[in-house]
């Protein structure tokens, strides 16, 4: 039997979501605990904010908002930490937010995925909470990157498989 649009969605989503985390991984793996907290000027986030930040918006929008668990976040501390965190701690954060999410992603059905919620005084759809999530999600793992890149000057190696045979396996 075809998977349905809803179904493809859903796998394509949690996919994804597991690709940029490994992208952040790789990041937090290049760096120390000051690198991750550093900052060029106070208006700019550290990559340990974003990594509050994107913990802090897994949890309110898909594990609470979609996966009905109670919302406990608190947005404004996730910017205005400016240290105390290890880089394990961070990592270890992120992943479990993001194993959880992803399996709240996988218990949506085909009729809950067009249901409405109000995350954040906001009324979407589940479909639609996710699709936020995710383009989010990428957004900050992009600021990651780049700030990765800055501070170690490095290619990171995300993008070797374009010239192998392997490319369309691991594309998208």
């Amino acid at each position: 039997m075809a998977e349905t649009v809803d179904q493809i969605f859903l796998r394509a989503s949690a996919k994804k979501l597991e690709q940029l985390w490994s992208r952040i991984r790789d990041c937090l793996a290049k760096l120390s605990t000051d690198e991750i907290w550093a900052r060029g000027h106070e208006n700019e986030n550290a990559i340990g904010n974003l990594v509050l930040h994107l913990n802090g918006n897994l949890r309110q929008w898909i594990i609470s908002g979609v996966g009905g668990a109670p919302d406990t976040r608190t947005r404004d501390a996730e910017f205005a930490a400016r240290g105390g965190i290890e880089i394990a701690e961070l990592r270890a954060r992120l992943e479990s937010t993001v194993r959880e999410a992803i399996a709240a992603i996988g218990k949506v059905t085909p009729e809950r995925i067009v249901e409405r919620v109000t995350i954040q005084k906001y009324d979407v759809t589940v479909m639609e909470a996710i699709f936020h999530v995710v383009e989010h999600f990428a957004q900050h793992t992009g600021q990651i990157i780049f700030v990765t890149k800055m501070l170690t000057g490095e290619d990171l190696g995300f993008y070797k498989h374009l010239t192998a045979a392997v490319h369309a396996e691991k594309t998208p």
